[in-house]
């Protein structure tokens, strides 16, 4: 300020001595005229260029700043920095909030910001998926007027320390959402999909109870002979004859279905990573087709295809765990008199496929998708009488899966199936494949 008000103080200061020296030689009446005089044209100075100035703050941008004299110089030039000082401010603050928005932008889980009314000022892609909005069209739109779950709501209204589960979509998708409360009455809302979180607990709940029902029928029969026996006064000769075979099935039962679950337990484990070794399939096939003839007992047309002589690399003992259930299911569900082909051929690409063909019962279009599921059965009744565990689809799956190959399904009730197993070229050892081809010539 002292800059702009030194330079008037000055003028008026001359001003006044130039009049009281008029008034000494030319009276009063002079002096009084060339002070009127000069005031007159110092206000309209100023008057022009504060015209000027409020012509400009209309629209004020530094490159149209008026140029100006006097201490209106000082002044336009202190408009010019002030300006130019606000521009940096607002474009540094541009810039941060729109790496806020591009951050938002990218995280994985959704935001919502409400203002103290809960209608929405801004949301993410990710928010948008989750409870269906749309940030253009949504803005300044009360939030519970969009997702309408009756807990979403309630949660708004009170208190919102603890994440809130919500089912969007019809059920499809599991939200966790949890509510931030900030400024005041604004509220941050913070998404996630916990889908896969929540399935992967159904299905461990699941597991747990298949399990424990799986162990509780051979387990009740067991106790159950035993327990007559104990009751006995004296030992009932035909009745342990009969009894004790009925319980070696069971016990064989609960060792199948626990020498199963052990060798999930091994294919999940991190610390059993799939070994690369070489693998002789069609010697293994060879041996699964002999299993196969003496699991049929002759009930059944079995038949080797061997069209490739391929070896693929890795575990021997997987890679025979997951063909024989492939192969004992084809046996243990076609009919007497029905036919299983098993066949390891050349397939897409430089690749392999190793395939089980029967003509047994089939299985319809909607299970199929979840037929490798841990104890899922289409026909549990029959499944039991067939001897099964639920776990086989479960293991070849899981086998399939640490190889690079993929499980192929066609199915049609009444008609048959076939499972295949289908190898990448990456997974052939060609330098074998060749030398066995030679000798096979």
């Amino acid at each position: 300020m002292s800059g702009i008000w030194w330079p008037l103080a000055f003028r008026l200061a001359l001003l006044a001595g130039f009049a009281v020296a008029a008034w000494m030689v030319d009276g009063i009446v002079v002096a009084l005229s060339l002070v009127a005089g000069t005031l007159l044209l110092m206000v309209l100075h100023h008057a022009r260029h504060l015209a000027r100035l409020s012509k400009w703050l209309a629209d004020p941008r530094p490159e149209a700043l008026p140029s100006g004299s006097g201490i209106w110089e000082d002044v336009f030039a202190a408009f010019y920095h002030m300006l130019r000082r606000q521009r940096r401010s607002e474009s540094k603050l541009t810039a941060t909030l729109h790496d806020f928005q591009r951050a938002g932008m990218a995280m994985p889980d959704g935001l919502v910001i409400l203002d103290g009314s809960n209608r929405i000022e801004w949301c993410n892609p990710k928010s948008e998926q989750h409870f269906g909005l749309d940030a253009k069209r949504d803005f300044g739109q009360l939030v519970t007027h969009l997702a309408r779950q009756p807990e979403f709501a309630e949660a708004l209204g009170g208190s919102y320390t603890e994440p809130l589960t919500l089912r969007a979509h019809g059920g499809d998708l599991v939200l966790s959402v949890l509510i931030v409360p900030y400024e005041e009455n604004r509220k941050l809302i913070i998404s996630r999909d916990v889908t896969d979180r929540e399935r992967v607990e159904t299905m461990r709940r699941d597991f747990v109870a298949n399990v424990s029902h799986e162990l509780r029928t051979p387990l009740t029969v067991i106790g159950g002979f035993l327990e007559t026996i104990a009751d006995m006064e004296t030992p009932n000769a035909e009745l342990i004859c009969r009894s004790v075979p009925l319980m070696s099935d069971q016990a064989k039962r609960m060792q199948t279905l626990v020498e199963d679950l052990l060798t999930l337990s091994r294919l999940e484990s991190e610390g059993n990573p799939a070994r690369e070794e070489p693998v002789n399939v069609p010697d293994i096939a060879r041996g699964l087709y002999h299993d196969a003839l003496a699991l049929s007992s002759a009930r059944h047309k079995v038949m080797l295809l061997l069209e490739s002589p391929a070896w693929v690399n890795g575990a021997e003992d997987e890679l025979r765990s997951a063909f024989g259930n492939l192969v004992s299911n084809a046996i243990r569900y076609t009919p007497a008199g029905g036919e299983v082909r098993l066949s390891w051929k050349a397939g897409a690409d430089g690749g392999a496929v190793f395939s089980v063909r029967d003509t047994g019962i089939g299985i319809e279009a909607q299970h199929l998708p979840r037929l490798t599921e841990r104890f899922y059965r289409v026909d549990r009744g029959r499944s039991r009488e067939t001897g099964g565990t639920g776990l086989g689809l479960a293991i070849v799956k899981h086998v399939v899966n640490r190889h690079d190959a993929k499980l192929e399904v066609t199915s049609e009730p009444g008609r048959g199936s076939c499972f295949s197993v289908v190898f990448p070229a990456s997974r052939v050892d060609e330098k074998r494949s060749t030398v066995q081809a030679a000798r096979s010539a």
